[in-house]
């Protein structure tokens, strides 16, 4: 089952919007799940993800108009429980110990968080956490030059293959990390 984790497009107010090499990737289709970790800012965005997967969950990041998107979701995929949530309500932004204490709180297998537009993937506790990156690259108050990303989890029973898109220059590059549940 494959499941596309993405967020902060900030689409059109930082970026114009997915570098082609990406939209390239992203057929519809292939993708039974997106996962988004909000400020997709427009509903344009959104409508583009539902063209991709007709199962799109979202959650409210704090440039969205939609303000019917929740705070955090959890999910069930195949053997996981997965929780999202933007990330802009934990402090400090991205803590290991302040994102394990909301994996406790949500019961997750797997936490997946943005807002600070760099990926990150790393078990901790026996549990793992993911944040995407911003798939479009935009920019934050604290940096001007965001490496655009996206992650894509192969999940099969008890694994979550997750591999990890980065576009370098003119080149995408994939990273594969695996992940077995305890």
């Amino acid at each position: 089952m494959l499941v596309l984790v993405l967020g902060d497009l900030h689409i059109p107010h930082r970026h114009h919007g997915l570098p082609a090499k990406f939209k390239k990737l992203l057929v519809p289709g292939k993708i039974q799940h997106i996962l988004c970790t909000g400020n997709l800012c427009t509903k344009d965005s959104y409508d583009y993800l539902k063209t991709l997967a007709s199962d799109v969950h979202v959650v409210r990041g704090d440039f969205d108009d939609n303000l019917s998107y929740p705070e955090q979701k959890v999910v069930s995929v195949g053997q996981f429980r997965i929780g999202l949530c933007h990330g802009h309500q934990v402090v400090p932004w991205g803590d290991p110990e302040s994102l394990a204490m909301l994996q406790r709180q949500l019961d997750v297998d797997i936490l997946i968080f943005g807002h600070t537009h760099k990926f990150e993937a790393y078990e901790h506790e026996g549990k793992f956490y993911i944040n995407p990156g911003s798939a479009t690259g935009a920019y934050t108050p604290l940096e001007s030059n965001v490496r655009p990303s996206f992650v894509l989890m192969d999940i099969q029973a008890s694994t979550v293959v997750t591999y990890v898109y980065q576009l370098l220059g003119d080149d995408v590059k994939v990273e594969r990390i695996e992940y077995k549940k305890p």
